[in-house]
């Protein structure tokens, strides 16, 4: 079986090189063609000595993932479903901007951790995806982007690994990507520009920033650990004041002097003033002891598995004003691919249900979302 080289970070493509006899150069100029260029035909690449050519045509390939649909937004956003074989698809989405190009990416088929306003955790686990199955999502839409805009230059300059998965859950396939993106001889993005999103795996933050640091977002979605352990069931084995303390530890290696706490708006659930201010004393606490952070709020796109409903508008606002008068800089996410399904929390593609999640959904629904009246303050205030 030949080896696909989109499954090598740089010093990979070195060894693999060395295994049929070539020295490191060549595994530069190997992973410029494939990264850079998007060359997937070795006859293409012609700096590259004829016989090392004919070496790799027996023992490697380039191959993207089969791509099964392509749907453009109204607003320019491109989401893309690729086939990752048995059954199972992923998704990525491509989101443009005057300033910058982001890609979405995803880095496991379905999720485990079973988030209740996340599309993708409703349709349950199927396997974590390969670094090849993560870099192929970024190959094929810079280069597709390149042709499809008639442009020379880098279209991708932000890749956010939010799509659909826990990207910690699949740390030993997302390094090497993450390397790849960050390689000068690849795609040359930025620390701060590519943001590894987690719902607190607090040991692999930990692990990450020693590995790999790049700009880092949380999904915490509640101020408290009653509340959060419905929503978020992770927080349950890694509770707020862990993961808070994994925030501050990251810090001190983040390219960036903050992270970015992620929190989706349910309507009822967590948006109300006693939230706010919950969420107020929790960052005011921890502030002491160095955490640094901004807030992201994300208008939930509801799916009928849910049973959860969008925040009206003027609550979002509120809520977003009372974190920022405490201090906290605060914004609310704009809307992007909404129309053809590829807005935050709608990812779910086509994913087998290997984990019985719909069993357990309908057994959960006899029991209700904590009340926020009964909802306590951790003895924060």
């Amino acid at each position: 079986m030949t080896a696909n080289l989109l499954e090598f970070d740089l010093e990979g493509l070195a060894v693999f090189c060395d295994g049929l006899g070539e020295k490191r150069f060549r595994a530069t100029q190997l992973f410029r063609w494939i990264h850079q260029r998007g060359a997937s035909d070795f006859d293409q690449m012609s700096d590259l000595a004829k016989s090392l050519r004919q070496k790799l045509k027996s023992h490697a390939h380039v191959s993207a993932l089969p791509v099964i649909s392509q749907h453009i937004s109204a607003d320019g956003t491109i989401k893309w479903l690729f086939d990752v074989g048995d059954g199972n698809a992923i998704e990525s989405v491509f989101i443009p901007e005057d300033d910058r190009g982001t890609l979405c990416v995803s880095s496991q088929a379905g999720c485990a951790v079973g988030c209740r306003f996340c599309s993708t955790g409703h349709q349950g686990f199927s396997r974590n995806l390969t670094t090849g199955e993560i870099l192929a999502q970024l190959w094929f839409a810079e280069h597709f982007l390149r042709k499809h805009l008639n442009t020379d230059e880098r279209v991708i300059s932000n890749v956010v690994m939010m799509g659909m998965g826990e990207p910690l859950q699949n740390y030993s396939a997302l390094v090497p990507a993450l390397r790849t993106m960050l390689d000068d001889h690849g795609y040359g993005l930025s620390r701060r520009r590519v943001t590894v999103s987690t719902s607190g795996v607090v040991p692999m933050i930990e692990r990450l920033s020693a590995d790999c640091p790049v700009a880092l977002a949380v999904s915490l979605h509640a101020p408290n650990d009653a509340l959060r352990d419905n929503l978020v069931p992770l927080n349950r084995k890694y509770p707020l004041d862990e993961l808070m303390q994994a925030c501050i530890a990251y810090l001190a290696h983040a390219p960036r002097d903050f992270i970015t706490f992620e929190y989706c708006m349910l309507d009822g659930v967590n948006d109300q003033p006693e939230h706010a201010e919950q969420l107020i004393d929790l960052v005011q606490k921890h502030a002491r002891q160095g955490l640094r952070c901004k807030f992201n709020l994300i208008p939930f796109n509801p799916f009928p598995a849910s049973g959860l409903l969008r925040s009206p508008h003027a609550r979002v606002q509120a809520f977003a004003k009372s974190l920022q008068d405490a201090g906290l800089v605060t914004t609310v996410r704009k809307t992007r691919g909404d129309d053809i399904d590829a807005a935050c929390g709608q990812l779910a593609g086509d994913v087998k249900d290997r984990t019985q999640v719909q069993n357990r959904i309908a057994q959960q629904r006899t029991i209700a979302l904590v009340p926020v009246a009964s909802v306590p303050n951790d003895g924060l205030r």
